[in-house]
């Protein structure tokens, strides 16, 4: 028996499966997740994704555990520069911000808020917390790291090894933002 959930933007148009446990439940600290989370949150009808403490929550699946079920013609990509490795994609349908995927990786990190409160798996740890303005408060519920932990690391490393150290890419053509 498979273990599946399905996901959707806030419209409803964009579907996403997501196939058994996510590899980590994380809220990201980065200068570059809380930016882009501030521009993308200023589109029309965007949800909100910034949580409480001015962190972006994640939740991070293989990419071999993920199939798109429908809506995808509506998915444009956002970077921060034209060169960033790493591109936030949006279900323009609605401006829900959908996942963020680091170049050549093997995981996406799915924004939290697509799964409803009671469903979203819990949170894990915090990363970058370095990154944070000074005099930043956090909650000691969970592990914050200052950048990417030894226990982060190793849960990707350990998804990595059993996908046979594959990266599939997407099979999305994704064009630019406003493009």
């Amino acid at each position: 028996m498979t273990d599946t959930t399905r996901l959707t933007c806030t419209c409803g148009q964009l579907a996403v499966d997501v196939e058994g446990p996510p590899i980590l439940s994380v809220e990201c600290c980065c200068t570059s997740c809380r930016a882009a989370a501030a521009i993308l949150e200023q589109r029309p009808g965007a949800p909100k994704i910034l949580g409480a403490h001015g962190t972006t929550p994640f939740v991070m699946y293989r990419k071999d555990r993920i199939r798109w079920a429908a809506g995808t013609a509506d998915l444009r990509e956002h970077r921060l520069s034209p060169d960033a490795p790493t591109r936030r994609v949006v279900a323009t349908c609605c401006n829900t911000p959908v996942f963020l995927e680091f170049a050549g990786g093997h995981w996406l990190s799915l924004y939290a808020h697509l799964w409803p409160t009671a469903a979203r798996p819990p949170l894990q740890l915090r990363t970058m917390t370095k990154d944070l303005p000074p005099g930043t408060s956090l909650p000691t519920d969970v592990p914050n790291a200052n950048t990417q932990s030894a226990r982060f690391m190793v849960k990707l490393l350990t998804a990595w090894i059993a996908m046979g150290f594959r990266a599939p890419k997407l099979p999305l053509p994704i064009a630019p933002l406003d493009a």
